[in-house]
């Protein structure tokens, strides 16, 4: 089974716990080969990978590097930075015919290897029934600027199963090129605004377990096993994160102790984000404490 992995030096932190929880849950571990587009990544980032990887006795692993800014640097950015965009270039990468994409803000206590041999269809991508695309972020650009039907599904692509040939055979990449370069300033979201964009409702579904949200101020979303999906601000990592957010311990008991030592430590661009989604932290104070 082919997983894929965007990053940047920021997402380390959450990569190492999400690799862990991935293997720790999965029935064979040996089966799968990871993908990592890196950016920025230094030499040191990367052993630190290796060595987890390795340690679970995976062979198979490529680290991709690619420059975000020189693909994607006039698009929106998000805060800066434009290395969420990199999951739009893996029909170019993984020779494959399919590949898991996951985000770096995950815990995986399902088996993915549940996915193996999944029934596309015929459509290019699978992921979870994200509701209506009324509801979404970017609904006014969605339905009264670009005409998509309100109804229509819409999908969170931190957890996305691609159908790599699909991609090739209609070249989707550079379908979603085009679209961000026709709508640059819209894409709040980044890429995942360019996918719903682009696909309107046309994608198979996964279950629901395989992408449950989990914000800060929340409880515990209720299966028995998923992917815990910390969407928004703070995430438990983010400096004050074990006070703010409700998924702290269960996203600290995958982080082992040499990862810890390598990123779990704050510096001054922890607490410049922090100044970033100071609204965050407010609101996610505000909805911790009504609800309480």
């Amino acid at each position: 089974m082919n997983i894929a992995f965007n990053i940047n030096k920021l997402a380390m932190i959450g990569l190492g716990v999400t690799l862990n929880s991935l293997l720790k849950n999965c029935s064979n571990p040996k089966k799968i080969n990871i993908y990592i587009l890196c950016a920025d990544l230094n030499q040191d980032d990367k052993e630190n990978i290796y060595k987890l990887l390795f340690g679970y006795g995976l062979i198979n692993v490529e680290l991709i590097d690619f420059n975000a800014k020189e693909h994607f640097g006039n698009f929106k950015s998000l805060q800066g930075d434009w290395t969420a965009y990199g999951r739009i270039l893996l029909q170019d990468y993984i020779l494959e015919d399919t590949v898991l994409y996951l985000d770096a803000d995950l815990v995986i206590e399902l088996d993915v290897m549940k996915l193996e041999g999944f029934d596309f269809q015929g459509k290019a991508i699978a992921a979870v029934n994200g509701g209506p695309i009324r509801y979404s972020l970017e609904n006014l650009f969605f339905c009264d600027e670009i005409g998509i039907n309100p109804e229509v599904a819409s999908f969170n692509s931190g957890v996305l199963l691609m159908n790599l040939k699909v991609w090739r055979q209609n070249d989707i990449k550079n379908q979603c090129l085009a679209f961000g370069r026709s709508y640059p300033n819209k894409l709040k979201s980044a890429d995942q605004t360019i996918l719903n964009g682009l696909f309107a409702g046309n994608f198979a579904f996964l279950p629901n377990e395989f992408n449950l949200p989990w914000y800060a101020h929340s409880d515990r979303p209720r299966s028995k096993k998923a992917i815990l999906h910390f969407v928004g601000s703070p995430k438990p990592w983010d400096l004050f994160g074990k006070y703010f957010h409700n998924g702290f311990l269960v996203w600290k008991s995958y982080l082992d102790t040499a990862w810890k030592k390598a990123y779990y430590n704050h510096n001054y661009n922890d607490f410049l984000r922090v100044w970033h989604i100071r609204k965050s932290y407010a609101r996610s104070f505000m909805l911790k404490n009504k609800i309480k």
